[in-house]
């Protein structure tokens, strides 16, 4: 479609804000009680300031119009270095999109910029730097890396009319109870599969490797609780015992009270239900007690920096990705160099891959709307087809990506793959 071109006010106003030193609007206070503020439905208001954080579009060339992607991430805390690999993702994808010099829509030169927020893996944050990234003009958001988060956030985003694509949310209900736009179109999208396959794929292999026995441990969050149910649902229905189930919280540092409880049952295995800087703490702690139960996690513990953090005492253990590894990609190793090279001193954790397809996922809907306008992105975002590094991307009704895999390694010095489940 190439529809006659109308500067529309939400990007006459990123780009004035953005490119040309426009301030954060200051008339929306953070709401003290930790309650997301109501997003605005008049496009003027919804696209007035320039982002609190992030680089903007830089210098616009004449004839060009600055449009912001939205990335919302952690970029503190324990987690701080999966956002940040999420926001290189999304920031890299933009470079090569820029450097092409060759976006066009509605007639117009456009050239990306991208506002990030950090929302600090926490639900409250979470709202606020949604908020945020509503208040910037941004078109869509890339985001966010925990359930707990996206969940909330997209309520945010939805009354916006804006789409959110997660490139690591993994809870069913991101995208089962995600919220429609105000126009009545899908808000909430992602580029991984969901736990309903990870879960199950996760407890197939413990059973097909002699559990009788297993102890279901989880975080507390809505993506640890959420995956460590499937666990404990599939264990069951395959005919293990599921020995003890527990809970902890996303900030624990001392498993051993809860750890003794459940070496008491002798399970073959522990399901950890988190993220890589907790499962780190509880392997260790593991191995302390003298445990020779094998450790079992999802994607949250499945990184580099788990087997950084946790030495030794990781070796040997199993845990999943939401999605094909990067050394199966076809451009798996081409897009690490870029990636290296693009941040020095910096390595792909585990999500940049499907931030860098979404951010492209989100151009490809601009394109085939020939819109900045958010509502229109949203409502041809079920058509959008696209091939990317992660593979074929198209989405189902609910928001899902269809065909997603997932992948089933084993910790050594390095990740090292045992299946791929389709």
């Amino acid at each position: 479609m190439h529809a006659m071109f109308k500067v529309l006010p939400l990007t006459l106003a990123v780009g004035l804000a953005a490119c040309n030193g426009g301030k954060p609007k200051t008339d929306t206070p953070a709401p003290a009680d930790g309650a997301a503020p109501a997003a605005s439905t008049d496009s003027t208001a919804a696209a007035a300031p320039a982002p609190s954080t992030g680089a903007g579009c830089g210098t616009l060339a004449a004839d060009e119009v600055c449009v912001l992607i939205g990335s919302g991430a952690p970029k503190t805390g324990g987690i701080a270095h999966l956002g940040k690999d999420i926001e290189n993702g999304t920031q890299l994808a933009i470079n090569e999109i820029n450097a092409k010099n060759d976006l066009t829509v509605g007639g117009k030169k456009v050239k990306l910029g991208m506002v990030g927020e950090d929302d600090a893996g926490d639900p409250r944050q979470g709202t606020i730097a949604a908020q945020k990234i509503v208040d910037s003009g941004a078109v869509g958001v890339i985001g966010h890396l925990n359930s707990g988060v996206s969940i909330p956030t997209n309520a945010i985003y939805a009354r916006a009319g804006m789409v959110q694509i997660s490139p690591a949310s993994t809870n069913p209900d991101y995208t089962l109870k995600g919220n429609k736009t105000p126009k009545g179109s899908v808000s909430s999208y992602r580029v991984v599969a969901t736990d309903a396959k990870q879960g199950p794929a996760l407890a197939h292999y413990m059973i097909e490797n002699g559990a009788k026995s297993v102890a279901v441990l989880d975080d507390a969050t809505q993506y640890g609780k959420g995956l460590a149910d499937q666990v404990a649902q599939t264990l069951t229905d395959g005919g293990a015992k599921v020995s003890t189930r527990e809970a902890t919280t996303d900030k624990t540092t001392d498993f051993k009270s809860v750890l003794t409880k459940i070496k008491a049952t002798n399970p073959e295995f522990v399901f950890w239900g988190g993220m890589d800087d907790t499962a780190a703490t509880l392997a260790k702690q593991m191995r302390e007690l003298g445990m020779t139960a094998t450790l079992v996690g999802a994607d949250g513990a499945c990184t580099d920096k788990f087997i950084e953090l946790s030495g030794s005492a990781g070796k040997g253990v199993i845990c999943s990705q939401a999605g094909m590894p990067l050394s199966q990609m076809a451009k798996g190793a081409e897009y690490s160099a870029n990636y290296e090279k693009s941040f020095p001193g910096q390595k792909v954790q585990i999500y940049s891959p499907f931030s860098y397809d979404a951010t492209y996922t989100l151009v490809e809907a601009m394109k085939l709307a020939d819109s900045t306008d958010r509502e229109a992105i949203a409502a041809v975002m079920p058509k959008v087809q696209y091939t990317g590094l992660i593979g074929p991307i198209a989405f189902d009704e609910k928001g899902d990506i269809k065909g997603g895999s997932i992948s089933l390694f084993k910790v050594g010095d390095k990740l090292e793959v045992l299946k791929v489940v389709k």
